[in-house]
């Protein structure tokens, strides 16, 4: 098993900037994509961001330009830099892995983000 754990969520004015963070842990054998998804209220989860094993990053069309991702193998963690943040990135912000041979799927509970406007 795999246990994902988000942390950096919070409060944060409209313009302003947070830095969500995944630490992986339990049986890794390997990583492969890492990535970050949302939920806002009523609407269903979507992608963020994810990024690969090689460090290839894909972004939802929403956050190109104000979102980065990266991450640290050597610490199995996944980042979410978030700049300029509006109100519509309000949402619970959930950190995925693909584990294995197999890609399978693990999910962290979630970090709640909220933009004030």
């Amino acid at each position: 098993q795999v246990q994902l754990v988000e942390s950096g969520g919070g409060l944060v004015q409209a313009g302003g900037s947070l830095r969500l963070s995944c630490a992986a842990s339990g049986s890794i054998f390997r990583i492969n994509a890492m990535g970050w998804y949302r939920q806002a209220p009523g609407k269903q989860r979507e992608l963020v961001a994810t990024i690969t094993s090689g460090d290839s990053t894909n972004y939802a069309d929403s956050v190109k330009g104000r979102f980065t991702i990266s991450r640290d193998n050597a610490k199995n963690t996944v980042y979410l830099q978030m700049n300029n943040l509006k109100p519509e990135d309000t949402a619970i912000y959930y950190c995925n892995a693909e584990c294995g041979s197999l890609n399978r799927s693990y999910w962290g509970r979630g970090t709640q983000v909220t933009v004030s406007s």
